[in-house]
């Protein structure tokens, strides 16, 4: 029944969500041009709230749980299991005071209505996963961004997105190209649960009626022990509250 109203309902979910892109093009274009970060920004979270909410056309619904006392003002390294395109919007969005920034293969900085531009102008790392240099070279660059700036950062270890749900093994490089650069950045795991199923058949027809949840989990603080060892425990925990231990 859910993959049959998925072909009714993901025509409008699918024009609503470019709608949206279309739409807040321009105003990127505006905001970031004529008033600078802070104005790009508040329409760049404005933006991703509109994009979550596409979501619930399909009848599915975002949870998203933060029950941790997280600092304001220190830099974050977010660290995420990865299922699908959909994980994004609500990270932006719900992150968003924590000036959370991505780390994005450089193709998506082209031909995509206010993503490209947001990715192009938002503050993350573009990298060509052909090219090792200029990969370490754009993430060394947003540690520097972290450091002076407080800003935070949303890494996905697994390097690709689970097709089914299982967490794939982490892959601690880029927390520890950050970490060289801004060692006083504190560790966040995040669950994300159940957002594959959304294109478990691919954007037609999206799957309807899900619960989709992204819970922010304990802190970890670094206190100078090695990456591997940091993103291991980010990545047991994660499994954990998954069930997948």
């Amino acid at each position: 029944m859910r993959k049959f109203l998925g072909y009714i309902l993901s025509p409008f979910a699918l024009f609503a969500f470019f709608l949206v892109l279309v739409i807040f093009q321009p105003l990127q274009w505006i905001s970031y041009k004529f008033f600078g970060y802070s104005a790009h920004k508040k329409v760049v979270d404005v933006l991703n709230l509109c994009l979550l909410r596409t979501f619930y056309i399909l009848g599915n619904r975002v949870i998203f749980v933060n029950d941790q006392n997280l600092p304001v003002g220190r830099p974050i390294i977010f660290i995420a299991n990865h299922q699908s395109l959909c994980d994004i919007p609500p990270l932006i969005y719900y992150l968003r005071k924590y000036h959370a920034k991505f780390i994005s293969k450089i193709e998506l900085t082209k031909g995509i209505p206010s993503i490209s531009f947001n990715l192009k102008y938002g503050g993350g790392a573009n990298i060509d996963r052909n090219d090792a240099r200029q990969s370490i070279t754009e993430i060394v660059k947003l540690a520097n961004r972290m450091k002076e700036n407080k800003w935070s950062a949303v890494i996905f270890p697994e390097g690709t997105r689970s097709k089914n749900g299982k967490v794939k093994p982490f892959q601690a490089a880029g927390v520890a190209t950050i970490l060289k650069k801004c060692p006083e950045a504190l560790l966040v795991p995040i669950a994300i649960d159940n957002s594959w199923r959304m294109i478990k058949y691919g954007y037609f027809p999206m799957m309807t009626f899900l619960r989709m949840t992204w819970d922010v989990l304990e802190p970890i603080e670094p206190n100078s022990r090695p990456a591997e060892e940091l993103v291991k425990e980010a990545e047991e925990r994660i499994k954990q509250k998954l069930g997948q231990v």
